[in-house]
């Protein structure tokens, strides 16, 4: 009985779509490569040699062994800080990127952050009670947001009024994307005399927000969080997880950014 329990995680990662998916759609192309070898019907061999090498892509990009391998070779690395690092770089604000919002929570009623806004968030407050440093956060509605959403900035200043943290100083709500970030966040804290801040973003985004920040005027100490790794079996580091696969969209995202900004 105890083998049997020990094989479920295997078992239950298998049956998910995630994995179960790519497996049932590659075994329906062998089995129609066979027939088109059978029948001599060779202009068929090319269209399913590309169904069954992207079966085998979308299993590999949903690995979370190959997400962890496009995190550490795919963008420059960056280190984790602490607030006596921030205190040592004089950093004067504390500035923290969305990263979305889910428009209507049920449990809270209306508006609330994204898990991955929310994590930012909360480790921004880390950072603001450990240096004393005002926070600010940089988010509007998003490209692929509706019109009437609304902006991140006033969701993040109601999370923290729900979790009795710290005040926004400054709250950038008209931004769609990381370069508007930059420059919207200048406009406000160029104003009050603010030009090193700490940056607070995953650790994959960090790369390309470090550039829009430093463009748009800052000296920046970057703070990033959300580093990807996986405590999990080396065998089922192999097996397709959804979580990886948006894993390594993100990555993938990422580092044609790099290269097109």
């Amino acid at each position: 009985m105890d083998t049997l329990l020990a094989l479920k995680p295997f078992l239950t990662q298998l049956v998910l779509p995630a994995a179960s998916g790519p497996l049932l759609m590659a075994a329906c192309m062998a089995w129609a490569w066979r027939r088109s070898v059978s029948r001599r019907q060779l202009t068929a061999r090319l269209p399913l040699t590309g169904g069954l090498l992207t079966c085998a892509g979308l299993w590999l990009l949903s690995c979370p062994a190959v997400a962890l391998w496009l995190s550490v070779h795919g963008l420059p690395q960056v280190s984790p800080t602490t607030p006596e690092v921030l205190r040592q770089h004089q950093v004067q604000a504390i500035v923290v990127l969305g990263g979305g919002v889910e428009e209507l929570s049920p449990e809270y009623g209306g508006p609330n952050l994204t898990p991955e806004s929310m994590a930012r968030l909360l480790y921004g407050m880390h950072l603001a009670r450990g240096t004393s440093l005002p926070l600010a956060y940089s988010g509007g509605v998003g490209w692929g947001g509706e019109p009437d959403q609304t902006p991140e900035a006033h969701v993040a200043s109601l999370v923290l009024a729900r979790l009795q943290g710290p005040t926004l100083r400054w709250q950038e709500d008209q931004s769609r994307d990381t370069r508007e970030n930059a420059r919207m966040t200048a406009q406000q804290l160029h104003r009050d005399g603010i030009t090193r801040i700490a940056l607070v973003t995953h650790a994959w985004h960090m790369p390309r927000s470090v550039r829009q920040f430093e463009t748009a005027g800052f000296e920046v100490t970057p703070a990033p969080m959300g580093f990807l790794h996986h405590d999990m079996h080396p065998v089922l580091l192999w097996l397709p997880h959804a979580q990886a696969l948006r894993e390594s969209g993100w990555l993938i995202k990422e580092w044609l950014g790099l290269r097109l900004t």
